[in-house]
């Protein structure tokens, strides 16, 4: 089996998972259930790249980590939000 499709989205924890869409869903106002982990932020749900600074630092807030502003270009979606977080946090 290929360890590339593997991404460590497995580490976080349902709990942790939840957390992280409550911030996005806050931050982007909307509702829980019209974010998916592939809906794009900005072409899905009209989000800037305001919105985006926003999300990293309430992230870091949340979770008491740093999350390096070089990662943003990933956290196009709640997947990518969820692999910069985890690798932030060490998950």
């Amino acid at each position: 089996m290929s360890t590339e499709n593997i991404t460590t989205t497995a580490a976080i924890s349902p709990e942790q998972a939840e957390r992280i869409k409550r911030v996005v869903c806050e931050i982007l106002e909307i509702g829980e259930d019209e974010v998916t982990e592939t809906s794009l932020f900005i072409e899905d749900h009209e989000a800037d790249s305001l919105r985006a600074i926003e999300i990293l630092a309430s992230l870091e807030k949340e979770f008491g980590v740093v999350i390096d502003q070089a990662e943003l270009p990933k956290m196009v979606n709640l997947r990518g939000v969820h692999l910069v977080t985890a690798d932030a946090a060490g998950w």
